[in-house]
């Protein structure tokens, strides 16, 4: 029988280094999927937390924003050391690092061993998150596997918010608030235990440099401008401390900007920020971010503090969004964005995250999650799918190839950063707000098992309001400063063919 010769574009079957790097892209997921699940584990988990470490209100905001603050502002400091180190070896220092910070934290027996604990957390997520994406990239170098195995990757870090929801509800109902932060261990564990057996090493770039005065100035002053926000409701806006603190704050943040024009190697090179399209898309990020966190740490406290939901019952509760968000990004933005201008998906998604954050001004201690909390979670969720996708895309297109990871890095930097001090400036004006309507409305002790309630239902209504209001600026900011056109277009006007659009 005549045999035809294999052509030589099939490719082969069954190479040991397929199956090598397809378990490789498994072991990189898993870490990726334990950074970004545990932003949302603790949440539904953090009102438990704070009736046995015994936290205030203002404080508890600190469990979210020192695990969003350190790895926001030190993402490009990581970045810098894995190119410094070696991406295999950074990866496992991060793994080991964010297991061992996890345990600490499981273990917390005051608030303040605890928000150290979520800083640690956040320091070598900063650290693990910039090594796994650089090993997903060199490791699938072939375009057709290369897509394939980001659109995995991204598929497993686009639902780590739902798993986290969920897996922080069955975690905390069926065992305790400490196992959302004990599960990090195991799963760590058997990532390294991957990595040494699947990822290989490569070397490090003698010649990279880390701009650590850079990080100190840009990380401090974050620092000091939430610490400000989170003091403001003990203390008073106008308190010494608490403008110190923004004084110290801005001036940290003047001089990381002037510093960063005069590093030898830059922690974000200036010019990255200085294209108007890319400016607006992080600015963007930052606005819309900073709405979301607030809902989800009001939601929490809404549904299982005032609602009488179990943990396990909140973290479901929150799977509409997760799911509307998908939808949103996938199947509206993704199908879209190679026809109309980004800021035509982007405006009308920051338009529809406000409306859904309006309808929840309406909560009162008796509504329906049904009738009242559903239709703004989709309408929120839908919002927020609308605009990221377009977001990530016209941010990182059209940069030069030296650019690629620092300007990444930096929409994800925006994201947590808009976290950070969304968490900590909502959390002090429903604090804030909570306590004068009961100091208004108190006026017998009889009272009281109805006014709280009702005052910490409207604090979160006032907090509500000005995330709604940051939604309508993050809208506006994408509308007057997003100009790019449709990727299908050139910038000289002439269509691009179909064959060619990415």
């Amino acid at each position: 029988m005549h045999r035809h010769p294999r052509p030589r574009h099939q490719p082969r079957h069954a190479r040991p280094s397929d199956a090598h790097r397809w378990w490789a892209l498994v072991v990189i997921a898993i870490a990726q999927l334990m950074v970004v699940l545990d932003a949302t584990i603790v949440n539904i988990a953090l009102p438990s937390a704070q009736r046995d470490l015994h936290m205030s209100d203002a404080n508890r905001q600190w469990v979210i924003t020192a695990y969003t603050l350190a790895f926001g502002g030190l993402l490009l400091l990581g970045g810098r050391i894995a190119d410094l180190a070696g991406r295999k070896r950074t990866f496992v220092i991060g793994l080991v690092g964010f297991a061992a910070a996890s345990a600490f934290g499981g273990a917390a027996t005051s608030s303040g061993l605890l928000f150290g604990a979520r800083a640690l957390q956040g320091a070598f997520a900063a650290v693990l998150a910039p090594s796994a994406l650089s090993l997903l990239t060199t490791a699938f170098t072939d375009p057709r596997e290369r897509g394939k195995a980001f659109g995995i990757y991204g598929a497993l870090a686009g639902s780590g918010s739902a798993i986290g929801f969920i897996l922080g509800g069955l975690l905390t109902e069926y065992l305790d608030w400490r196992w959302c932060l004990y599960v990090n261990v195991p799963i760590a564990v058997v990532a390294v235990l991957g990595a040494f057996a699947l990822l290989h090493e490569r070397p490090g770039h003698a010649g990279a440099r880390l701009d650590v005065p850079g990080a100190v100035l840009g990380c401090g002053g974050l620092v000091a401008v939430v610490y400000g926000f989170s003091e403001a409701q003990p203390r008073g806006w106008t308190d010494a401390l608490v403008l110190a603190l923004f004084a110290a704050g801005a001036a940290m943040l003047a001089a990381f900007v002037w510093w960063q024009t005069r590093a030898p190697v830059p922690l974000l090179p200036l010019h990255v920020l200085r294209e108007r399209n890319r400016a607006g898309c992080f600015l963007t990020m930052l606005l819309a971010v900073i709405g979301m966190f607030g809902l989800f740490l009001f939601m929490t406290y809404y549904l299982q503090e005032i609602l009488g939901y179990s943990p396990l019952r909140t973290g479901l509760a929150f799977l509409p969004l997760t799911a509307a968000i998908v939808v949103g990004s996938t199947q509206i933005s993704a199908r879209l964005l190679h026809h109309v201008a980004p800021r035509a998906l982007m405006v009308p998604g920051m338009l529809l995250a406000a409306g859904g954050l309006l309808l929840l001004t309406r909560l009162t201690v008796a509504s329906r999650y049904t009738t009242e909390v559903l239709p703004a979670l989709l309408l929120m969720g839908l919002g927020m799918g609308l605009t990221f996708m377009p977001v990530f895309a016209t941010a990182t297109a059209g940069v030069a190839a030296r650019d690629a990871g620092v300007t990444s890095a930096t929409v994800n930097t925006a994201q947590q950063v808009g976290g950070s001090i969304g968490t900590a400036l909502l959390n002090t004006v429903a604090i804030s707000s909570s306590t004068a309507y009961i100091t208004a409305h108190l006026r017998a002790p009889a009272d009281r098992a109805r006014v709280v309630p009702e005052g910490v239902v409207h604090g979160y209504t006032v907090a509500i309001w000005w995330a709604a209001a940051v939604m309508l600026l993050a809208g506006l900011a994408a509308g007057l400063m997003v100009t790019a056109r449709a990727p299908k277009h050139t910038a000289a006007g002439k269509a691009v063919p179909e064959s060619v659009v990415p």
